[in-house]
């Protein structure tokens, strides 16, 4: 069995002491009912042992910053080698982590532009370009010969002045002529020029007729342009022909723009060299919302209707007193519903008085004494942003960002980047445009690329990562995703299948990988593609252990292991092993009566009719709708399908659900385009069950998180002895103090740092 991983005696969690082999090199899934002790099997045994092996072979020193994993309940495991999970989780919420950055790809584009982009002008949009000495003097000579030229140096671009000065000292330099406003003149004579005016001065360094005789000469030359240049800038203006600029600088002669030198983080969003200064790379910008501080318009002042200055509707409060001052000078009915202020009125309580002061009379609730002052009143708007710079509170922060939504950003469009990083340009297009595309839009974008010979030559082995990257997305089914897409919104099993597409990319051999259900989320369509990857990942030599549902992933497996056969103490059994055909021949299997036809899910005959009221959505727009009218008849249960990438969540979690939320709740969720919805008066709650995971708190447990907990500890409330002694329920809750066992804080264990060992 020298090609197998045997496990013996596996007793984690709901285990019952299996033994279990799983052949090397091979794809093997691990099916069975919900909760039978597929990833306790798979992640807790296989791949906990795996990663503690590996990091216990590291020094003592090493192994404290890595953390060991616990050691799992299983009597052996021999052939195990180094693992990876890729599990079905999301990537996290940090707003800066994109598909291109998870993926690596962002990372190959940054250099790809920073090695062979085309820098152009962001003012003017001009190509700008730097070359060296030899190579001016060489695309020089490449004139026909006998073509006349003359080799100019600016001094002066675009300034007032008469310049005597100047004049006298390139004569006394031994200059002879010099072109002021695109007119020749020599120094010998008078040049009057208008101080009043603006004026460009070019130093005529020399004049030439191209002949091979003349490199010398001409390379002497241009030498002597660059250093006199005020920017290292010349210009060789062909008789008979228009000028050519050419500068040591990446620089826009026309606009005096330069750039420093193309590197790599002139193009990360995570640089402060590269990132829009606006928005710090974020894309977009925090601000107030005027609709979340008035949710309610129909309110009055004095009720409430300004909810950052609730307390204004508390008599005496310091909110109510600076409100009443304010109304009163500016004349603003305090008791009239807000919705029918004038705009006037609205700005100066949103936005302030400008420069106005106004009287503040205040006392306080006590009633002792009296105060008046003038000062300038900023406004609600100006107020909350104005304590959210100034507090290093995250309270603070954290409810002033309730009054807040995001907007572009104004400066870079939501590209990240800076002016001068979205002007560097391949094929005419910069490095956002391209993060915008579709991965096989891009993959076609960039094969067609035309370089020239010594781009090509550079460009050759980041194309071909780059293209390697895409090919390996495209084969798990993610070809509708764009570089720019936010990492946090993405589903747990597209967060997945792009992990297991940057595992192929690393090409590892001789690892276990395991995924949990990676096919959740895909069409039929796109299953083959997956399966192709997960062959892929095989057929470079490593073992690829999946846990899955899905039939066609099953059938197609080189091993299949049920466990079972029921759910928590039901479960933990090895029901059946084997290749897909023996375990759906095994009568003790459920799985292998479902694979084997023995038993099916019948087709409803009668569908529900709903309850005749309908929801309509029309005109929905966001991302790759097209103008989507869609029904859904309430009361039922409905299925909305699709190819990946098709639009479903587009249509319902980021346009149906948030537009519903706000009708119903008021909430801020961003809503995407649409026209109308319609039956909204048929709902009075809306509930959006997404993949997130629930929390990983140690005290968070089944109970609590339903909160069937809340009625347990109310329940012993009443309980006559609790009664006599005034117990409330905080007194029989492990989360607060007073309830809690304090000698582990409410956590049932007591954890001892072992540092370099597993802890205790």
């Amino acid at each position: 069995m020298k090609n197998c991983i045997l496990v013996k005696g596996a007793r984690e969690h709901n285990l019952k002491n299996i033994n279990v082999t799983i052949p090397r090199n091979s794809l093997t899934v691990i099916t069975g009912l919900s909760g039978s002790g597929k990833s306790s099997l798979a992640f807790d045994t296989l791949y906990s042992e795996g990663q503690r092996r590996y990091v216990e072979s590291l020094s003592a020193y090493a192994r404290q910053f890595l953390g060991l994993m616990e050691k799992p309940d299983v009597d052996s495991i021999e052939g195990l080698s180094p693992a990876i999970s890729i599990e079905q989780k999301s990537t996290g919420h940090n707003p800066r982590s994109t598909v291109g950055t998870v993926t690596e790809i962002h990372d190959y584009l940054r250099l790809l532009y920073a090695r062979t982009g085309d820098p152009t002008c962001y003012k003017c949009g001009r190509p700008i370009s730097s070359q060296t000495v030899q190579e001016i003097t060489d695309k020089i000579m490449e004139m026909p010969q006998g073509t006349k030229f003359q080799v100019l140096s600016p001094v002066v671009s675009g300034r007032k002045g008469e310049y005597r000065e100047l004049f006298e000292k390139l004569r006394k330099d031994g200059f002879v002529r010099v072109r002021v406003d695109g007119i020749n003149f020599s120094l010998d004579e008078e040049i009057t020029l208008d101080k009043n005016k603006k004026h460009s001065v070019d130093v005529v360094v020399d004049r030439l007729i191209n002949a091979t005789s003349i490199r010398g000469r001409l390379t002497d030359s241009i030498e002597t342009a660059l250093k006199l240049s005020v920017n290292s800038t010349l210009i060789v203006d062909y008789i008979g022909g228009s000028p050519v600029v050419f500068s040591e600088l990446l620089s826009c002669p026309h606009c005096g723009v330069s750039y420093d030198e193309l590197s790599p983080r002139m193009f990360s969003f995570n640089n402060p060299y590269g990132a829009c200064e606006k928005c710090t790379g974020l894309g977009f910008l925090l601000e107030i919302d005027p609709d979340l501080v008035v949710p309610d318009p129909t309110l009055t002042l004095l009720e409430g209707a300004i909810v950052p200055w609730n307390g204004a509707a508390t008599m005496g409060s310091w909110n109510h007193q600076i409100l009443e001052s304010v109304c009163k000078h500016f004349k603003i009915p305090s008791n009239k519903p807000y919705k029918d202020l004038t705009d006037e009125q609205k700005d100066i309580l949103l936005n302030g008085a400008g420069d106005e002061k106004i009287l503040m009379k205040w006392q306080p609730r006590s009633g002792d004494g009296f105060g008046q002052f003038k000062k300038h009143f900023e406004g609600v708007i100006s107020n909350l942003m104005r304590r959210y710079h100034e507090s290093s509170s995250e309270e603070i922060h954290r409810w002033i960002e309730g009054f807040m939504s995001q907007r572009q950003c104004p400066d870079c469009k939501g590209a990240r980047l800076r002016k001068e990083s979205l002007a560097i340009l391949i094929n005419g297009k910069n490095i956002a445009q391209l993060s915008t595309m579709a991965i096989d839009d891009l993959k076609k974008f960039l094969a067609g690329c035309k370089l020239t010979v010594r781009k090509e030559q550079i460009a050759r082995q980041i194309l071909k990562e780059i293209d390697q990257r895409l090919d390996f997305l495209i084969n798990v089914g993610l070809v509708y995703l764009s570089l720019d897409r936010s990492a946090s919104s993405l589903s747990g099993g597209e967060a997945q299948r792009i992990r297991l597409a940057t595992q192929i990319g690393t090409k590892l051999t001789g690892v276990i990988y395991i995924l949990d259900e990676p096919s959740i989320g895909l069409h039929p369509r796109d299953n083959d593609k997956l399966l192709g990857t997960l062959f892929a990942l095989r057929d470079l030599g490593n073992t690829v252990v999946v846990i899955e549902h899905d039939k066609e992933t099953m059938m197609a497996s080189d091993y299949l292991i049920d466990i079972g056969p029921g759910a928590g103490k039901l479960g933990g059994n090895l029901v059946a092993a084997g290749t897909p055909l023996q375990v759906a021949a095994d009568p003790k299997s459920i799985t292998g009566a479902y694979l084997s036809g023995r038993k099916t899910i019948p087709i409803p005959k009668k569908r529900r009719k709903g309850n005749g009221h309908f929801l309509e959505i029309s005109g929905a727009s966001g991302h790759n709708l097209h103008d989507v009218n869609a029904i859904f008849p309430l009361g039922t249960l409905v299925c909305v399908t699709g190819v990946s990438g098709s639009g479903k969540s587009t249509l319902i979690n980021e346009t149906l659900y948030p537009a519903l939320s706000k009708k119903l709740y008021n909430s801020k969720l961003a809503i995407l385009p649409h026209k109308s919805i319609k039956g909204t008066s048929f709902l009075d709650k809306v509930i959006d069950i997404d993949q997130s995971p629930i929390g990983r708190t140690p005290r968070s447990n089944p109970a609590t998180y339903t909160k069937t907990f809340d009625h347990i500890r109310s329940l012993f409330t009443q309980l006559p002895e609790s009664k006599i002694r005034g117990y409330s329920p905080g007194r029989f809750s492990f989360n607060l103090k007073g309830g809690r066992c304090e000698t582990c804080q409410g956590d049932g264990l007591i954890k001892i740092e072992m540092h370099f060992l597993p802890d205790v």
